[in-house]
C-alpha cells in the first residue's frame, strides 16, 4: 500500500467534512451489505452462501483493506475536475488496480469485492470531481455515466478477447453487467432500489428488512453477470422469476418474509448460484440513500 499520495496532489487542499463522510459511507456500505442476513446465494453471517472459497472474515479484511483506498478515488476526482470525463478512467484504471490488489493481499487472493471497489470507486471519483452544490445521487450517476461512456463498446464490443468474464458473457450472451450499469449510471438503482429503500424507510419499516426487500428486488430486474457465469441464462432467469415471485408473496418483511428469503438461500446454494452482481448495486444504493435528505431521490 502507498505510505503518502503522489506529488501531483500536494497541492490540493484537504477533504472537506463532505469528503471524508461520503468515504467513510462508501466504506460502512462493504459492512451493511455483508451483514445483512439472510441473503439469498450470498456470504452473511449465518453461512457462506453458494461460495465455497470465501466466508465473512474475508469480507470484514476485504473492506478494511478497500476503506483505506476509498478517499483517494474522490481526491483523483478532486485532482481531475477540470479534465473532460472521457479523460477520467484513464487515469484512475491505477489507482483501482492497487485498490485490488490490495484487497487480494487481504484475503490472500479471494476475489470479494472487485466488482465493489469499480462501483464505489466510480462514485468517489465523481463526488471529488463534482462541486458540493451539486452532489446529488442523481448527478453522481450522470457523473459516472460520462467516465464510463463507450466503456461497454471498448471492452466488451469491439475489443472482446474473451479473456475475462465479463467479456465471455457478453460474447455469449450480450449481458454488459458491471460496466453496462455504471455506464448507464446505474438506473437500476436511481429509478428503482433507491426510491423503493427510501420508501419502506419513511414508511417505518427498519433498514435491514427494506434492503433485503431492495435485494429482492435488483435480483429479479438485473441481468446478474455473476450468476449467468455460473448458470447460465436458465439460472439467471430462474433466480430472477424467483425474486420476483417472493416480492408478490410480500417479499422480506415479517417472520413469513424472513423465513421466505431462508428458503430461497438454500435453493440458491443448491444450484450454486450467488447474486453478487446484485449485491454490488444493493452497495450503491445504501450509499446513495446515506446523502442529505434534500438530495435524495425520492
Amino acid at each position: 500500500m502507498p505510505r503518502s499520495l503522489p506529488a501531483s496532489c500536494a497541492c490540493l487542499p484537504p477533504p472537506s467534512a463532505d469528503e471524508r463522510r461520503f468515504a467513510l459511507h462508501a466504506y460502512r456500505a462493504l459492512l451493511s451489505e455483508v451483514n445483512l442476513t439472510p441473503k439469498p446465494g450470498l456470504v452473511d453471517r449465518d453461512n457462506n452462501g453458494a461460495h465455497r472459497d470465501m466466508h465473512i472474515g474475508h469480507f470484514y479484511r476485504s473492506a478494511r483493506a478497500i476503506g483505506v483506498w476509498l478517499p483517494r478515488f474522490i481526491r483523483q476526482g478532486r485532482q481531475d475536475a477540470a479534465l473532460p470525463a472521457d479523460r477520467v478512467l484513464a487515469r484512475l484504471r491505477p489507482l483501482g488496480l492497487a485498490c485490488e490488489n490490495q484487497m487480494f493481499r487481504a484475503t490472500g487472493g479471494v476475489n470479494t469485492h472487485k466488482g465493489s471497489v469499480f462501483a464505489l470507486g466510480l462514485l468517489c471519483c465523481a463526488f471529488g470531481r463534482l462541486p458540493p452544490s451539486g452532489r446529488t445521487p442523481a448527478a453522481l450517476c450522470a457523473e459516472v455515466a460520462a467516465i464510463c461512456r463507450g466503456l461497454t463498446a471498448r471492452e466488451l464490443r469491439r475489443n472482446n478477447a474473451g479473456q475475462t468474464a465479463g467479456q465471455r458473457l457478453y460474447r455469449r450472451y450480450g449481458l454488459g453487467g458491471a460496466r453496462g450499469e455504471a455506464e448507464a449510471g446505474f438506473p437500476l438503482v436511481l429509478h428503482g432500489a433507491l426510491p423503493r429503500y427510501l420508501r419502506r424507510l419513511r414508511q417505518g419499516d427498519d433498514a435491514q428488512s427494506a434492503l433485503q426487500d431492495c435485494l429482492l428486488w435488483l435480483m429479479a430486474h438485473n441481468d446478474d453477470t455473476n450468476v449467468a457465469a455460473r448458470g447460465g441464462m436458465e439460472g439467471l432467469r430462474w433466480l430472477q422469476q424467483r425474486a420476483s415471485q417472493l416480492l408478490a408473496q410480500g417479499g422480506a418483511g415479517g417472520s413469513e418474509g424472513n423465513a421466505r428469503l431462508r428458503r430461497f438461500d438454500a435453493e440458491c446454494i443448491a444450484r450454486h448460484l450467488s447474486p453478487g452482481g446484485s449485491a454490488d448495486l444493493l452497495m450503491v444504493t445504501w450509499l446513495l440513500a446515506q446523502m442529505p435528505p434534500a438530495a435524495s431521490q425520492e
